[in-house]
């Protein structure tokens, strides 16, 4: 899911579309998918406007091969076009956002084993900080023990992913999970990696090149 707009990042360039050390985002997310599960089918889900920037730019780097969608009004939209996009006979379905170059072959491994075993796989962390929740008259301290912080790839059953996006759109939804709840299928969580972070703003950026300096000191 490459369908952000980026307003958070700042800049002209969408933060898909940005340099990450030798690479752009998008090409390192695609690479980093192609090696963990080398027979997968990849489609890349952009907003109609840049599909054109990003073939011009995909041509100028090795990006392993991978087929476009055009994304929709909200992300709900997007995914159903890129379910759309993938061969009927696909068994399983991962949905990662194009932002999150990070993560580990293991993880994206992990997470297709466990999907064998359940109809929804979701990876998370725990979160570090502590918490609270405001409401009309202040904030109130909540256990943080019981909170989790979601991430992608989230994996599927393809028949149950393609199910839950055939139900009509509803701001409720806030990632793939939370519309295959909606559809009646229960989700499984999955450790996750803090590495796996989701490029968002500059400052995310920076941690992103210090993870891949990190990386490839340790190599």
């Amino acid at each position: 899911m490459a369908g952000g707009a980026g307003r958070r990042m700042g800049g002209a360039m969408p933060k898909q579309f940005m340099m990450l050390g030798n690479m752009p985002v998008l090409a390192r997310t695609i690479n980093l998918m192609r090696e963990a599960l080398p027979a997968a089918q990849i489609v890349v889900v952009l907003p109609e406007a840049h599909m054109e920037l990003w073939r011009n730019l995909a041509a100028r780097f090795d990006v392993a091969p991978h087929k476009t969608a055009a994304g929709g009004s909200e992300r709900f939209h997007s995914v159903r076009n890129g379910l759309a996009a993938l061969d009927g006979e696909v068994r399983y379905i991962a949905v990662h956002d194009a932002v999150r170059p990070l993560l580990s072959k293991q993880l994206v491994i992990r997470l297709m084993l466990e999907a064998e075993r359940c109809d929804a796989v979701i990876p998370a962390v725990a979160p570090a900080d502590s918490c609270r929740v405001t409401d009309g008259d202040g904030s109130r301290i909540i256990d943080r023990q019981k909170l989790r912080l979601i991430q992608t790839p989230q994996v599927f059953r393809a028949e149950a992913l393609r199910k839950a996006y055939e139900q009509p759109f509803s701001p409720l939804f806030t990632d793939d999970a939370s519309v295959v709840e909606a559809s009646g299928y229960s989700v499984t969580l999955c450790d996750g990696e803090r590495e796996n972070i989701k490029i968002t703003t500059p400052t995310d950026l920076v941690f992103a090149e210090a993870i891949i300096a990190a990386t490839e000191n340790d190599s």
